[in-house]
C-alpha cells in the first residue's frame, strides 16, 4: 500500500514531463512563426480602444474570463495566417472559436497543462505568435521576467485569463499580470432575445474596456458579443432616422408607413 502510493504520484509527474517533451518535438518539426509586424490585428470593433489599434507584439496582457473576447482575439491573429494556441482552457467550445473566424488548422488546445503551464508556455512561444492561457498556479517574480524576456526575443503576445473560463460567462474583471502590457475586460452584460416566459438568448451587449502603458486612460467600447452571426459586432449609434407610424387606408386592408411630420400634416388637414 505504502509503495503503490509512492509510486502513483511519480509516474504522474513521469506522464506529464512526457507530455511536455511531445509537445517540443511538435514544436521542432513547425515552421518558426515569429511575427514581423509590431501589432497583432483585432476586430474592427475592438481597435478604438487599442493604441495604434492593435495588440504589442512580445507583450502579455491580462484578460477576463470571456470565451467571447478570447476567440475574438485569437481570431485576429489567425486571419492573417498566423498560429495561435489556447493552453489551461478545457471548457473553451471549438466551434465557438471558429464561429469568431479562428482558423482551426492553425489552433493548438492543450487542455490540461496543469502546473507545468509555464513550460507549455514557453515551449509554444517558439513558433506562435499568440497563446491564450489561464494559469493555475502562483508563478515566482523571476519566472514572470524570464517568460517576459522570452515573450520579446521570439515575437510573441500572451494573454493571460483570469479566472474559468465556461461558455456563457460574461467574464469578471481581469487581474494585473506583473510586467503586463495591460488588461482588457468585459464588463456590463445584456442578454437580448428573451421575453415575459419565452424566446431564446440570440445576443449579448457588453462593454470591453482596455487599458494599456501607451493609453492609461481606459477606453471602452460597447459591442455584441456574440452578434447574431456569433461574431463580434460594433454597437451602432442610436439611430436619428425618423420615427415611422402605420396609418390604415381603404379600411384596414392596407397600410402606409409615414413619418412623425407627415402623420401631423395630416392630422391638421383633418
Amino acid at each position: 500500500m505504502a509503495l503503490g502510493s509512492m509510486v502513483a504520484p511519480a509516474a504522474d509527474i513521469d506522464g506529464r514531463a512526457g507530455d511536455v517533451l511531445r509537445l517540443r518535438r511538435e514544436i521542432t518539426r513547425m515552421q518558426r512563426r515569429r511575427s514581423d509586424l509590431p501589432l497583432i490585428p483585432v476586430p474592427a470593433a475592438l481597435a478604438p480602444i487599442l493604441p495604434e489599434g492593435g495588440l504589442q507584439v512580445g507583450t502579455t496582457y491580462s484578460l477576463s474570463s470571456s470565451p467571447g473576447l478570447i476567440g475574438a482575439l485569437l481570431a485576429g491573429a489567425s486571419r492573417t495566417g498566423a498560429w495561435c494556441a489556447a493552453v489551461g482552457m478545457p471548457t473553451l467550445g471549438v466551434e465557438a472559436l471558429a464561429g469568431h473566424g479562428v482558423e482551426l488548422e492553425r489552433l493548438l488546445l492543450v487542455p490540461a497543462p496543469g502546473p507545468r503551464w509555464l513550460s507549455v508556455v514557453s515551449a509554444l512561444s517558439e513558433v506562435v505568435p499568440l497563446i491564450a492561457v489561464r494559469p493555475v498556479t502562483a508563478v515566482r517574480e523571476a519566472e514572470v521576467s524570464r517568460l517576459g524576456a522570452r515573450l520579446r526575443d521570439r515575437g510573441c503576445t500572451l494573454l493571460l485569463v483570469s479566472g474559468p473560463v465556461s461558455a456563457g460567462t460574461a467574464g469578471s474583471g481581469a487581474s494585473v499580470w506583473p510586467q503586463s502590457e495591460g488588461t482588457i475586460h468585459v464588463h456590463d452584460p445584456h442578454w437580448q432575445g428573451l421575453g415575459d416566459g419565452w424566446g431564446a438568448l440570440q445576443e449579448c451587449e457588453v462593454t470591453v474596456t482596455a487599458r494599456t502603458r501607451r493609453s492609461p486612460v481606459p477606453q471602452s467600447v460597447r459591442v455584441r458579443l456574440p452578434g447574431l452571426h456569433g461574431t463580434i459586432e460594433a454597437v451602432p449609434a442610436a439611430s436619428t432616422a425618423p420615427r415611422l407610424v402605420p396609418l390604415p387606408l381603404v379600411g384596414d386592408e392596407e397600410r402606409v408607413f409615414l413619418g412623425d411630420e407627415e402623420r401631423a400634416l395630416l392630422a391638421v388637414a383633418g
